[in-house]
């Protein structure tokens, strides 16, 4: 799996209105506690199914994308954060340590 680089609005429309399950990882590349979750949550992503979108959002370089999703989602805004999103909605998060890639793929059933 590879992340998608999540960097503009339209993306984010893109997400909102796809067909099945959508990924947004929201991380702030100068947090420690952030960079470990992404690194355990890359080493167990082989949990999630096959050609799900996995979006990476650095959040020191877009925050106005991270207080729309925060709009879009009514999600609280953590970093780092994980979202769930399926037909426009958030149905599932999670942050910091919570994050789980085994968590995440069990949400897909």
């Amino acid at each position: 799996m590879n992340w998608i680089d999540l960097n503009s609005q339209e993306q984010l429309q893109n997400i909102i209105s796809a067909e099945g399950y959508s990924v947004i990882f929201k991380h702030s590349t100068r947090c420690s506690v952030s960079m470990m979750a992404k690194k355990r949550f890359e080493h167990d992503w082989d949990e999630i199914p096959e050609g799900t979108s996995l979006y990476y959002l650095d959040l020191i370089s877009h925050r106005d994308i991270s207080n729309a999703i925060v709009n879009a989602f009514k999600v609280h805004h953590e970093s780092p954060q994980l979202l769930l999103i399926k037909g426009g909605e958030c149905i599932y998060e999670t942050s910091h340590s919570e994050i789980s890639a085994e968590d995440l793929a069990e949400q897909m059933v």
